[in-house]
């Protein structure tokens, strides 16, 4: 029972995530616009907006003019509710469960707008940021020091790449890398770094292997950070303590 509220509430976030995703990279309002088809420009009633339902009972076609509307709405709304039941398995009912859903939800916004527009939106990632910190304070981990030491290491790791590879790496990647320090602390952002980076070389192989993308594409590394900060969150403490007893003894 609890499971299936769990993934109903994360379609509901995703469903507004929708939203975010679609204006903020055209300086939209999330607030006060109201909902409305694309095409025809109706405001949408409550029963057009229910989670996945609404689009599968639709078929995916606007009820007033009756032209498609895109797949990516419940696909974000699906992505949300699984990875919010995801979460609630690992985590269950504690404090931190809050603190990874709205993690989650703010690595679901920068994956999708990162993917349509290679953009990391700078107002997103102060949000981000500014959440962090709070929630962080709050609960006393990580402590302050971890998170400065986290934000500055991660960033200054992600700018030494993009001097390297000279523009492989891009601004809003490495603030991105900053903020994910401020959350996590020291040791779980360098395995949300580890972890990207080993996603990333296998994401973008593949790619190039099934011809989505060619050697002269511009893939973003924003979605494979936050894949990797995801991992990180639920299961890096678990990782680090592998590597220690296993790897570095």
């Amino acid at each position: 029972m609890f499971d299936f509220m769990i993934l109903v509430l994360g379609m509901i976030i995703g469903s507004f995530l929708t939203v975010c995703i679609y204006r903020l990279p055209q300086n939209q309002s999330i607030v006060t616009l109201p909902s409305h088809c694309l095409h025809c420009n109706t405001k949408l009633k409550a029963w057009d907006l229910i989670p996945i339902l609404s689009y599968l009972l639709l078929r995916g076609k606007c009820r007033y003019c009756g032209k498609p509307y895109s797949s990516r709405y419940a696909v974000v709304e699906l992505i949300t509710g699984l990875l919010f039941l995801w979460s609630y398995q690992i985590v269950g009912w504690s404090p931190d469960l809050l603190k990874v859903f709205i993690f989650t939800a703010f690595l679901i916004v920068i994956t999708f707008i990162d993917y349509d527009h290679q953009l990391i939106l700078d107002k997103v990632l102060l949000w981000f940021a500014g959440v962090g910190v709070a929630i962080n304070l709050g609960s006393g981990y990580p402590h302050i020091a971890d998170m400065i030491i986290a934000a500055l290491a991660g960033g200054g790791l992600l700018l030494f790449v993009a001097v390297l590879t000279r523009g492989g790496m891009g601004g809003g990647d490495i603030k991105f890398v900053a903020v994910l320090g401020l959350w996590l602390g020291v040791k779980l952002v360098i395995v949300a770094l580890l972890l990207a980076f080993i996603i990333g070389g296998i994401g973008g192989a593949l790619l190039l292997l099934f011809k989505v993308k060619g050697r002269k594409d511009f893939i973003p590394f924003g979605p494979f950070l936050a894949v990797g900060a995801f991992i990180s969150i639920l299961y890096g403490s678990k990782l680090v303590w592998w590597y220690l007893l296993t790897i570095a003894k």
